[in-house]
């Protein structure tokens, strides 16, 4: 069985990378880091695997100076992956080789986020630093490509009404939000479907619940909280987990209705005519 390597190893080998690259270039660290833009002292910190942690950014832009051929930014993304807690890694894999997705929550869910939206979410109570943003919000936007794919999964989402109501980031980027939300609903393997106020079924209310189907029919539930998420294989699990689901679809409103009434937040609340909506 192959050996995963650790996080401390795949920095360390970045680093040793970069010095032999470096090296066979003729080039000091000082020299390295005029080309690049940076101190010599981050050249330093990069090839011992100290201080600040590498980005994508300065990965890409080591590739160029170096002539690696984005190798070390193809190994930034593997540490970036290893610093991904592991029920996150799982999800994600999951997600991303589904043939069907249902999500029901209670914001705009990750996949149809618009940049400023996402933006708006990290910079929240500062959750991140500066640099930990950008490498996160990349990372956020990019899991989004598997909509684009030739031959993207069916999506399903159930969203409570509370979420077009919740100001992220301001009027402007609701407006933006909300209208991708109504773009996507013209997708033919998008559906949208808003939980009103007034529905009585509040199973799920207080989480956010994804059930993936894989391509072998295999189906496997997720649910996240604040700090966590857990992820349900079991047959019985996802079983009671996609009855919920169903019955939050079959109490939700129609597609139609549905974007009837994020148009009308659009105009009364975020200050979008009708006819400038998509």
């Amino acid at each position: 069985m192959a050996k995963r390597l650790e996080q401390g190893s795949l920095r360390e080998l970045l680093g040793k990378e970069v010095r032999r690259r470096r090296t066979e270039a003729g080039l000091t660290q000082q020299q390295l880091g005029n080309i690049i833009h940076v101190v010599d002292s981050r050249i330093a910190q990069i090839e011992t695997a100290t201080g600040a942690k590498v980005t994508y950014d300065l990965c890409a832009a080591l590739d160029a100076a170096l002539g690696t051929g984005g190798l070390l930014s193809e190994l930034y993304e593997h540490l970036r992956k290893e610093t991904l807690p592991d029920w996150v890694r799982r999800f994600l894999d999951l997600q991303a080789r589904a043939r069907v997705i249902h999500e029901f929550s209670q914001i705009i869910p990750g996949l149809v986020q618009t940049e400023a939206y996402v933006r708006a979410l990290f910079e929240s109570g500062r959750v991140y630093a500066n640099g930990d943003l950008e490498e996160k919000l990349a990372f956020r936007l990019g899991r989004q490509e598997i909509l684009k794919a030739p031959n993207p999964p069916w999506l399903w989402i159930v969203l409570d009404e509370s979420a077009l109501y919740r100001e992220v980031g301001g009027p402007e980027v609701m407006n933006e939000q909300l209208a991708r939300l109504l773009e996507l609903g013209e997708h033919p393997r998008v559906d949208v479907q808003v939980l009103p106020f007034n529905s009585r079924e509040l199973a799920a209310i207080g989480s956010n619940l994804s059930l993936v189907t894989l391509p072998n029919g295999e189906k496997v539930a997720y649910t996240e909280g604040i700090l966590a998420g857990l992820i349900f294989e079991d047959l019985e699990d996802v079983t009671r987990f996609t009855v919920i689901y169903d019955r939050l679809r079959a109490n939700a409103l129609p597609p139609a209705e549905s974007a009837a009434l994020i148009r009308k937040v659009m105009e009364e609340r975020y200050s979008c005519p009708p006819s400038d909506l998509i």
